[in-house]
């Protein structure tokens, strides 16, 4: 009788620890879950983030192709803009000392044909007309 009462206590007490214990182990494997769980969660944040970097670092470097293209092209453009502004100052030049000397020439040969000299002040009046004319 008295080891009976002593018996079922250290039954109870060891039947609580293996409780504990269990309920601990549950719980543990739980958290162990949840962790894994969240761990997942964090991996796949952080894919997604760097894929996203990625992308955005992606689209600035095609941005900044096609902005370097148009500028180029644009560049292209003035410098072509520029050579055909020269090209016809030239031209225009090249016409009008064409066109002096030719002036010239033919004061030059009308004065051979009349066989003598007009005078300067008819001269580049002439030579303004004949200019003007051609």
């Amino acid at each position: 009788r008295f080891i009976w009462p002593q018996l079922l206590e250290i039954l109870e007490t060891r039947e609580k620890e293996i409780s504990d214990g269990l309920e601990a182990a549950s719980r543990g494997k739980r958290e162990l879950e949840e962790a894994g769980v969240k761990k997942e969660e964090i991996l796949d944040g952080a894919k997604k983030e760097a894929a996203d970097l990625v992308n955005q670092a992606s689209q600035r470097a095609n941005q900044l192709v096609e902005e370097a293209k148009t500028s180029a092209q644009e560049e292209a453009e003035r410098i072509k803009v520029a050579a055909q502004k020269d090209v016809d100052q030239a031209a225009k030049k090249a016409r009008e000392e064409l066109r002096s000397e030719l002036a010239v020439l033919a004061v030059a040969g009308a004065e051979k044909i009349l066989g003598s000299e007009v005078d300067q002040e008819k001269n580049a009046d002439l030579i303004d007309q004949i200019s003007k004319e051609m």
